[in-house]
């Protein structure tokens, strides 16, 4: 029995709590049973307006960026390396001197060249002497086979000098290739032969790469179904190149070249941009995105992406209401990326389309609306503030009340607070006639009679 007891105790305090917490404070507003997280109040929604803007359209592929020009220096010539006249990574000019070569036998020979061409002038001269005084003479003292032999003789040795000419004009280039000169504007990349070493005109490897990086190229490949819109555009199309992510703008130039043939087995055609590279972002070798404008759309409604919803019968959105309400719309998409969506029909711009918050939103519900920068104004908010306090007051009230309780069972004579939160505390005197007797059989009901 005396267990019974007990259980039947705590059951009822424990529904007293209950029922204070649910009912809140004394006046307050009692908790709706469905409130905002139970699918009666406003739904909390995120909301961006439609606007008007110009649209661009753009085609983008990957590429990979290339010098515009690239030479590997080598030699033309024979000979001991005698001095390199550049740093790595330099920026050259054209005809700035890279490297010597010796030039000791080249300019040998171009002395030879030059010795012959004097020889054979000074012989030519004689030649031309002889063949005047045989003319002089006449044939009274000589035969005219011998005039003519000596005209021969002339033009041979006229021929000879022609000859030395071209000679010394090879003499002189091959010692100009001991002097080896940058081709182009360019920056020269890692020295590949050192000061010192013998270099011959079949080095494959050569002296140093130079690569001109500005102007740059980019090739890459695009679809052949955006050949319409390649062909179809006017004048030069402005291209970008971007980062690998599409985040970052690297350049900005103008397409040159769309291949003349499209690649049969990927359907891809290959194009070629230009670019100013002022800022040295594009490097050859590197792999970029690029994106080419082709058209741009005037005045059209533009819609942030996330509010576009697909169902059964299309695409829809959400449209905020001016009375807090949100009406579920049709529409249709022109263009769409992951930012922006282009909407031709369903949508004017100004309204204010929800982009956040779908979990329990239908046509016709009532909504809590942000911007998603401030929370959501709550239409229960004040009712949650008000059940808050009660529930605490009420709980403060019950541990009280046990307090009390508890301390009036084990010690005899004790005072008995009683009260609520809303009533002032009032203290039993146990002195006074009655009040000890009544306390006394409380505390032998409480543990049984077994206490002293």
């Amino acid at each position: 029995m005396r267990s019974i007891f007990t259980l039947l105790v705590i059951g009822a305090i424990g529904g007293g709590v209950y029922y204070v917490m649910q009912s809140g404070p004394p006046g307050g507003t009692a908790k709706p049973r469905f409130g905002r997280d139970g699918g009666g109040g406003p739904v909390a929604v995120v909301a961006k307006p439609a606007e008007t803007a110009d649209v661009p359209i753009y085609l983008e592929g990957v590429g990979s960026v290339r010098a515009l020009n690239l030479a590997t220096v080598r030699a033309q010539v024979d000979g001991i390396l005698v001095s390199v006249n550049f740093k790595e990574g330099q920026d050259v000019k054209r005809g700035d001197v890279l490297a010597k070569i010796d030039p000791v036998t080249y300019q040998a020979q171009l002395d030879q060249a030059i010795a012959k061409k004097a020889l054979d002038e000074a012989l030519l001269a004689n030649t031309k002497r002889d063949l005047e005084r045989y003319q002089k003479v006449g044939t009274l003292a000589i035969s005219q086979q011998q005039i003519d032999t000596q005209k021969a003789l002339a033009q041979q040795q006229e021929a000879q000098i022609k000859s030395d000419v071209a000679a010394i004009e090879n003499a002189t280039a091959i010692l100009g290739y001991t002097t080896i000169v940058a081709p182009f504007d360019g920056r020269t990349g890692i020295r590949i032969v050192d000061q010192g070493n013998l270099v011959k005109a079949g080095d494959a490897g050569g002296i140093v790469v130079i690569t001109q990086i500005q102007p740059i190229s980019v090739v890459f490949t695009l679809p052949q179904q955006d050949l319409p819109a390649l062909t179809g555009a006017t004048g030069k199309l402005t291209a970008q190149a971007l980062s690998t992510n599409s985040q970052t703008e690297l350049d900005s130039g103008l397409l040159e070249v769309i291949d003349n043939q499209v690649d049969q087995q990927t359907g891809t055609i290959r194009l070629k941009a230009n670019f100013p590279n002022d800022r040295r972002q594009l490097w050859p070798g590197q792999f970029v995105n690029v994106r080419v404008l082709v058209d741009t759309m005037k005045n059209v409604v533009v819609a942030p992406t996330e509010a576009i919803q697909r169902g059964p019968d299309g695409d829809y959105v959400y449209v905020v209401q001016a009375d807090k309400t949100v009406a579920m719309r049709a529409v249709k998409i022109a263009r769409q990326d992951e930012k922006q969506a282009v909407i031709a029909e369903g949508v004017k711009s100004g309204d204010r389309l929800v982009v956040n918050g779908f979990g329990r939103l239908k046509d016709g519900a009532t909504v809590a609306v942000s911007d998603g920068k401030t929370p959501p104004a709550s239409a229960d908010a004040p009712a949650k503030q008000r059940h808050r306090q009660g529930g605490k007051a009420a709980r403060d009230t019950s541990d009280r009340q046990q307090s009390s309780a508890s301390q009036s069972g084990a010690q005899s004579g004790a005072p008995l607070i009683t009260g609520s939160n809303t009533e002032p505390t009032r203290t039993v005197d146990s002195s006074k006639p009655g009040a000890q007797p009544d306390q006394q059989a409380r505390g032998n009901a409480k543990d049984g009679g077994t206490s002293p």
